[in-house]
């Protein structure tokens, strides 16, 4: 038997794996969250009613009452401010990446990963460890991803930040607030890989060893391999039959485990696995189209996931 040939990792596997990672872990936390507010005596604002599509924030009127009750959207619960913020920073990003030197941002990015991952593995941990231990486990973490990259120990990090990311946001906002904005990303997604801004921005990402994804490897072996600023940026050049490692977005697996969090605060865990599965089906669906129809051409995952995302949610209600 070929030992090489038998090590050798599907990137369609491994993605199905670390979606499937990030949505358990994400359903783990939420499930504890309500539990660790009340038991700690910290209040965050109801979910809201999850057939209200706040788009804007609004406020009580000057002439309410006394004693009369309002409801209200707050500013973070609301569409509308989460499109802007979203699509500000991608310009934003790009912009900074296209008139700044990389030597300029390489620490400065590093050193914004490096929190972001550190809490992510903080609020992975807290609902069930001490506040302290859970801060020093995350630091060192956050540090030693700061220090030596290593492929295995970034994934590790990317999977427990966007599982946080999801759990936590999906505690804030309903449902189809969820759903719409995934589905805008996705519209985003498609026209920004079919156009190359999206591939533009990882090149330029790459170059300072930042690059918001998952790394697969063909080799198992090469888990241990460290992610040098160039070697990724030789990656993220070459072409994807060429390359030693498939890259796969973190916002492929973000904003699914986003909507499943924010499905299991308005429905509950059947609906949320329900919801889990149908995007699931969808990463598989773009692994498909990409190897069946575009023979490996660069493919947007968040379409299919989108779509049958909200076939799942129609079901769900």
């Amino acid at each position: 038997m070929n030992i090489k040939r038998f090590l050798k990792i599907r990137p369609a596997h491994w993605a199905v794996l670390f979606f499937v990672l990030a949505q358990s872990i994400a359903l783990f936390i939420v499930s504890r969250m309500n539990p660790f507010l009340e038991e700690n005596n910290i209040y965050v604002a109801p979910q809201g009613d999850p057939e209200i599509i706040s788009i804007w924030p609004s406020t009580p009127p000057s002439t309410t009452t006394p004693g009369e009750v309002v409801t209200t959207t707050p500013f973070w619960t609301s569409l509308g401010p989460m499109l802007i913020y979203f699509f500000v920073v991608i310009i934003v990003m790009g912009l900074i990446l296209y008139f700044i030197p990389m030597s300029a941002l390489k620490r400065v990015f590093r050193v914004i990963f490096a929190v972001l991952f550190a809490w992510g593995v903080f609020i992975a941990l807290v609902f069930w460890t001490p506040f302290a231990i859970s801060l020093a486990v995350a630091a060192v973490a956050g540090l030693l991803w700061l220090i030596t990259p290593r492929i295995w120990l970034h994934n590790l990090m990317m999977l427990l930040a966007m599982a946080s990311l999801g759990a936590v946001f999906g505690r804030m906002i309903i449902p189809w607030q969820a759903m719409i904005l995934l589905l805008v990303i996705a519209v985003y997604d498609f026209f920004a890989v079919r156009f190359g801004y999206m591939l533009w921005l990882a090149n330029s990402m790459s170059k300072i060893n930042t690059l918001p994804a998952f790394f697969i490897p063909r080799f198992a072996s090469e888990w241990k391999d460290s992610l040098e600023a160039q070697s990724v940026a030789e990656m993220a050049e070459r072409e994807p039959p060429d390359r030693d490692f498939s890259i796969l977005g973190g916002g492929d697996i973000g904003f699914p485990v986003l909507l499943a969090s924010s499905v299991y605060f308005a429905y509950g865990i059947s609906s949320a696995l329900l919801v889990a599965g149908f995007a699931l089906g969808g990463i598989v669906a773009a692994y498909l189209i990409q190897t069946l129809v575009l023979k490996g051409k660069p493919m947007p995952a968040l379409p299919p996931i989108a779509a049958l995302s909200l076939i799942a949610l129609f079901i769900v209600r």
